[in-house]
Formats: C-alpha cells, structure tokens, sequence
C-alpha cells in the first residue's frame, strides 16, 4: 500500500481494502468511475464512490474490483 494516498477517494478505498471490505467497480463512464464497498463477505453493498479522480482511475486501473 501506500503511506500517502494522493487523494481522498484512494485514501477512502484503502482504508475499506485494509479493514477487510471489499470493493467492486461498477461501471466506468467517461471520466467517472462508479466503486461499490460491499461488506467483507461481499454481500451487501455498504456504500459507492462516483468520482472522476485521475488518481483513483489509475489506482483502481482495469481491475474488475479488489479481489483482482
């Protein structure tokens, strides 16, 4: 991982990757990404990130969600 996140949506998706949730891009679209954070066993979803954060984009990068 990285010990400074270079924005607040990376931040945000690390700190729900390293407490065990998991999370599952939704759709991309443009320059927006669509994230789910569903609970640690994948079911239900917890809450989305909507963002059009280059950082994220590049973080998330093609992965399907964080079990890629």
């Amino acid at each position: 991982m990285t010990d400074s996140p270079t924005s607040p949506a990376v931040a945000a998706l690390i700190r729900w990757q390293d407490s065990g949730g998991v999370w599952r891009v939704l759709g991309r679209r443009g320059a927006h990404v669509t994230i789910g954070l569903f609970e640690c066993t994948g079911g239900d979803e917890v809450d989305r990130i909507v963002s059009a954060d280059p950082a994220l984009r590049a973080f998330v990068g093609q992965r399907a969600g964080s079990e890629d």
